[in-house]
């Protein structure tokens, strides 16, 4: 049995006391460290690794929203907090999870049910599929693999991979029908990514391979959508 160490963020010792209770009950989860502010948590986590993140919203001097916007790698996060308001923002930073105060034990029991599954249930990643596209009048096969994210380029197409950016002559459009949807999607009129080569993310921009690129709006639900899907797996 593999146990994930987990910490607790919040400013209310009553959440302490029933966020304890509730991870005693569970001998898969080793809680490591409770933390009641942000610079606690801050301070702890630059110097530990965690699995998973009980965070509060509501704090003062840094909210929990700040604190993940400071982090460069947080951990998987669960979000508790009595404000239904933030729901859509927070997932925004990637939350695994956002439950409303008061917790109920079932409740955080499918919350935990699903972080777990994140590390059985994992898709696999597509292996040597290969696409073909026109470079310099010649036809080369690309490792789908390797391709980080493409950027339309007036007629053309950059298609940024692990190795070196190759100009290929065709459009933004093609390349998009030629990958898979269940690991590439478009975030912006000129930009497709490699869901899984995303680092970090913003309201605005993802960052991969430390470039980043921007959200077309009408792109941002969606991506926020999946990524939130991806981090529940």
């Amino acid at each position: 049995m593999t146990v994930r160490k987990c910490i607790i963020v919040d400013d209310e010792p009553v959440a302490h006391y029933v966020l304890v209770n509730y991870i005693s009950q569970n001998p898969q989860l080793e809680l490591v460290k409770q933390c009641y502010n942000s610079i606690e948590a801050l301070n702890y986590l630059r110097s530990n690794v965690v699995d998973l993140m009980f965070l509060d919203i509501d704090m003062p001097e840094i909210t929990g929203l700040e604190l993940l916007r400071t982090l460069n790698e947080p951990p998987k996060t669960i979000l508790t907090t009595a404000y239904s308001e933030f729901a859509l923002e927070s997932y925004e930073f990637g939350v695994f999870d956002y439950l409303l105060k008061p917790i109920y034990f079932p409740r955080f029991l499918k919350s935990i049910e699903r972080f777990f599954s994140s590390y059985t249930d994992e898709k696999p990643k597509i292996n040597n599929q290969i696409i073909a596209v026109k470079i310099d009048g010649f036809m080369l096969d690309l490792n789908v693999n390797d391709i980080l994210f493409a950027q339309s380029y007036g007629n053309y197409v950059k298609i940024f991979t692990l190795k070196k950016i190759y100009l290929a002559s065709m459009t933004t459009n093609e390349l998009e029908n030629s990958l898979s949807s269940e690991y590439f999607m478009r975030v912006h009129k000129s930009y497709i990514v490699a869901i899984d080569k995303i680092k970090n993310w913003e309201r605005n921009t993802v960052i991969i391979n430390n470039e980043k690129i921007p959200v077309g709006i009408t792109y941002r639900r969606a991506l926020t959508e999946r990524l939130k899907f991806n981090n529940n797996q």
